[in-house]
């Protein structure tokens, strides 16, 4: 992987990262926001400590484990990645509250026209502040977007020491079980 310096990873503050998605996928999963690895990258989840891409592979949702810079792979296997906030940043506390809520609505007009059969964000506190939510557990939610069910999965940041990689590995692997029945 290539090494970065301070100022590469600050020039890559504020950039956007394209989704991965296509229409009717079976999985969408939605970031808080880039970080500045990502952003700096153009790969989601692309921080080396981000547990991310073991954890999709060990709940089954990827035959092998894939590489951020092999996030296009995931389209043949049904799922995506976007963001609730598009903008990057170095920490997810940087972001405002009418930045959440801006982003929620933004989403939510994505998953309308994308219609994938679940939408997955991957951390509770950004699915309360874009949904305004504050009761929202990690598991499904009973909210819809059109058609598309909602499910709210752990952070896979390095910094969420609540969740193992084998606990989330089990919350994702329930999604899989759902989302293939669905």
């Amino acid at each position: 992987m290539t090494r970065f310096t301070q100022e590469q990873l600050e020039a890559a503050r504020d950039r956007l990262v394209p989704d991965v998605v296509a229409d009717g996928l079976h999985v969408l999963f939605c970031g808080i926001n880039p970080g500045l690895m990502t952003a700096a990258t153009g790969h989601h989840f692309a921080r080396p400590g981000n547990r991310f891409w073991p954890v999709l592979h060990l709940s089954g949702f990827t035959p092998r484990l894939l590489k951020p810079s092999e996030q296009g792979e995931l389209l043949s296997y049904g799922l995506g990645i976007t963001n609730v906030v598009a903008r990057a940043s170095a920490r997810a506390d940087e972001l405002s509250a009418e930045e959440y809520r801006e982003g929620g609505r933004l989403l939510a007009t994505k998953v309308e026209r994308l219609r994938p059969r679940w939408l997955a964000v991957v951390g509770v506190t950004a699915y309360r502040a874009a949904f305004e939510d504050r009761k929202a557990q990690v598991g499904p939610q009973e909210r819809t977007i059109g058609d598309t069910r909602v499910w709210v999965l752990p952070n896979p940041s390095g910094l969420n020491a609540h969740w193992t990689a084998a606990t989330m590995a089990e919350e994702f692997g329930r999604l899989r079980v759902a989302a293939a029945e669905t």
